[in-house]
């Protein structure tokens, strides 16, 4: 037992057990852990693209993927007057649906 003590006390004050020993567990320890939260990351991620039907079953309507261009977005966007308009707050949750927010229509002028 006392060659033990002896032995642990030597292995203490050398710098290596000190501090390589302590570093090395680490470095292997946490390549080890950072395996695993990279392996749940690929386990939950495994999701495909929401077909048709699961959209309708949600009570989503989706165009196919033909009737959507760019230029059919675009004609869309085109008419739109983004000189004229104004800005109206919704209401909060908290707040009633039939309340009316304030007119600012005279701010700033």
């Amino acid at each position: 037992m006392d060659t033990l003590q002896r032995k642990i006390q030597y292995y203490s004050k050398r710098k290596f057990f000190r501090f390589g020993v302590p570093f090395m567990l680490l470095m292997i320890g946490g390549s080890f852990g950072l395996k695993q939260f990279a392996q749940l990351r690929y386990t939950f991620s495994k999701k495909g693209s929401l077909t048709v039907e699961e959209a309708e079953k949600h009570g989503l309507l989706m165009k196919k993927p033909e009737e959507v261009t760019l230029e059919s977005e675009y004609a869309k966007v085109r008419d739109v007057d983004i000189n004229n308009w104004e800005n109206i707050r919704g209401p909060r949750p908290w707040e009633e649906e039939t309340l009316q927010a304030p007119q600012a229509a005279n701010v700033g002028h």
